[in-house]
């Protein structure tokens, strides 16, 4: 019998490489981490997340850990205003939260879980065949392979992983720069959105205490021209001459700069090897989108990979993470791209943004540009569309079980399929016995606020591949799908 150095390898110990080590826990199925870094990373970079991601969070019982979080529910598409309430749950997301305090949350929960992380591990390249990975590695003491049924490159734009399987990086060369600071030490007044200012656009974000992030755009210098990494000497001057600010007394505390470059990899799976995160998709980051397409991409792949290494995912399971994921990351970078021309283009731009700010005044318009960037418009193709939540995430509400009122995220917590009978229905019970291994049946009393179905089944990512209303059997549901076929479809063959 084949010895596995692990199920499935994971190369990257960012956010994304972590939540799918979670994931992957949570079946019984083991991961390990590798990361070239000797220690996490301590910068802040992304500053939050989206209202989708917070939910994913909280279906794993994880946003807890991150205390209090601040839940903004205005925000904006471009610099044009929007108003995130017109969406059930809508909001702009999870803001002020550095990304090394949400990798610092997870790493602590997949330690809890046993997941081993081995640190200053460079990746060199990767080769696979029918039945395995073989990953090739370089330590302080040498060089080496580890095996694994599969490999996740979650290791950035620059991905070994996604290179070494042959997965091209496709898109467009970078025209505009943005370039920032963390800041400690002065008092600078909030531009939560940016502002656009003669020469450019300027931004501040509090990060608590005395400290901040400053960001700009220098229209003068849309690309720097420099040699090396950008110093704060540089951006001191450059946000003084935008702003009108003097910053240069500020103790800078990290210092960097990113671009408009929008790229993403042709395939997300190539036979054992899946790429996930930054080695997927990269973009100009605005919104939080980047990390929290990321950790969206570990809850999709995670229960697919389990239920293959345990041999029951049916036909087509891996290959619906390509299927599903990588449309979604296509339709944020092109987000992404509209609204730099939004926020960064000249006078040239002024009638786009004088449209896109009479657009907004549509209530419709603000749902589906709110829909595209907090990611809660997602529909997936469950194999019927005959019902409008079918392919749509589950929202959380509050049901009754022995009594007792509870959300309904909290059963998603085991990373489990969900069968959710809202009718006490003894049918619709049996009809799920056979796949109990890998689906929850939890009956409850529906609320108030509830679904007003008879009957919902949520894959372990949160959404509904199927749905029974009120009176039905699960013979044929209100798709015309029978229940059985649709755990199939998702869960492999009855036990």
């Amino acid at each position: 019998m084949d010895t596995f150095d692990a199920d499935v390898i994971i190369v990257g110990a960012g956010p994304t490489g972590l939540m799918l080590a979670g994931e992957l826990s949570l079946h019984g199925v083991s991961a390990l981490v590798l990361d070239r870094l000797a220690e996490p990373i301590k910068e802040s970079r992304a500053l939050g997340f989206s209202a989708r991601t917070i939910e994913e969070f909280a279906q794993r019982g994880l946003i807890s850990r991150l205390g209090d979080v601040d839940v903004i529910p205005f925000g904006h598409f471009g610099g044009v205003p929007l108003d995130y309430r017109v969406l059930a749950n809508g909001s702009y997301g999870a803001r002020g939260i550095p990304q090394s305090l949400t990798e610092g949350m997870l790493a602590g929960w997949i330690a809890e879980r046993g997941v081993e992380v081995r640190r200053a591990v460079e990746v060199t390249g990767v080769e696979q065949d029918d039945d395995e990975v073989r990953v090739h590695v370089a330590t302080a003491e040498g060089t080496g392979t580890l095996r694994a049924r599969h490999v996740v490159g979650c290791d950035g734009a620059r991905s070994v992983v996604r290179t070494s399987a042959g997965i091209d990086f496709e898109g467009t060369a970078p025209t505009v720069e943005l370039r920032f600071a963390d800041i400690a030490g002065v008092q600078l007044r909030p531009r939560f959105s940016g502002e656009p200012v003669p020469g450019g656009m300027v931004m501040v974000l509090p990060l608590g205490a005395d400290r901040s992030r400053v960001i700009y755009y220098d229209r003068a210098q849309p690309m720097r021209t420099g040699q090396g990494p950008i110093t704060f000497d540089e951006v001191a001057e450059a946000f003084h001459r935008l702003s009108g600010e003097d910053i240069s007394g500020a103790t800078p505390l990290w210092v960097s700069s990113t671009t408009d470059v929008s790229r993403q990899a042709t395939q997300y799976r190539k036979g054992r090897v899946f790429v996930a995160g930054d080695a997927a998709h990269i973009h100009l980051p605005i919104g939080a989108q980047g990390m929290s397409a990321g950790i969206q991409d570990a809850v999709n792949l995670g229960w697919k990979l389990a239920l293959d290494v345990k041999g029951l995912a049916p036909q087509g399971l891996l290959d619906s993470y390509h299927l599903e994921r990588h449309p979604v990351a296509a339709r944020i970078l092109a987000n992404t791209l509209a609204q730099r021309t939004l926020y960064l283009g000249g006078e040239e731009a002024a009638p786009l943004r004088q449209v896109f700010a009479e657009l907004v005044r549509h209530q419709e318009v603000q749902r589906h540009l709110v829909g595209m960037v907090t990611g809660l418009d997602i529909r997936h193709d469950v194999g019927c569309d005959r019902h409008p939540l079918l392919g749509r995430r589950l929202e959380d509400r509050q049901v009754t079980r022995d009594g007792v009122k509870q959300g309904v995220f909290s059963f998603l917590e085991p990373g489990r399929g969900l069968l959710l009978d809202l009718t006490g229905s003894q049918e619709l019970r049996a009809a799920g016995r056979g796949w109990s291994d890998r689906v929850d049946t939890v009956t409850v009393q529906d609320a108030e606020d509830g679904y007003g179905l008879g009957a919902v089944l949520v894959r372990p990512d949160g959404y509904i591949a199927w749905v029974g209303a009120g009176g039905e059997g699960p013979a044929a549901g209100a798709t015309g799908m029978p229940l059985t076929d649709a755990l199939a479809r998702w869960f492999g063959p009855a036990a």
